[in-house]
């Protein structure tokens, strides 16, 4: 199978992106109205699509400033296509996006087992006093 990097999602490939999130424990429940609000609010979106049939395979999103901040947020692996290096490959194409080659911080949250993965690519939890805060809307 061949893989075509993506920046815009079409219609079939937002559908494609529903179905993954309802896979997960972290994505499930979102709505289809909410996801396109999402994809349109969402500042630069790194994806992979199945060359043949265009069905999304993977995908992230970041949203940033472009200067001081970036949070990379769904950095989300179809599970048919995990251990083939897309989770890899997704973050490899932030870390090199034309537009986000200036932003001095880049930010995510994730599960302590992924530490390691994203340590590849210089992240940290190791922030001194900060800490992670939250408020429910």
């Amino acid at each position: 199978m061949s893989v075509q990097p993506i920046h815009h999602l079409t219609n079939d490939q937002v559908l494609d992106l529903e179905r993954m999130y309802q896979s997960e424990w972290w994505t499930k429940g979102r709505a289809l109205p909410d996801i396109r609000r999402m994809l349109e609010n969402t500042d630069v979106i790194v994806a992979f699509c199945d060359s043949e049939s265009q069905r999304l395979i993977a995908f992230a999103r970041v949203i940033t400033d472009y200067v001081f901040k970036a949070l990379i947020l769904d950095v989300i692996v179809d599970a048919t296509h995990r251990g083939k290096d897309l989770g890899r490959a997704l973050m490899d194409a932030i870390a090199e996006h034309p537009e986000l080659r200036r932003v001095r911080h880049f930010e995510l949250y994730c599960l302590p087992e992924l530490l390691p993965f994203y340590r590849k690519w210089g992240f940290t939890d190791e922030l001194g006093e900060l800490r992670f805060m939250r408020r429910e809307g």
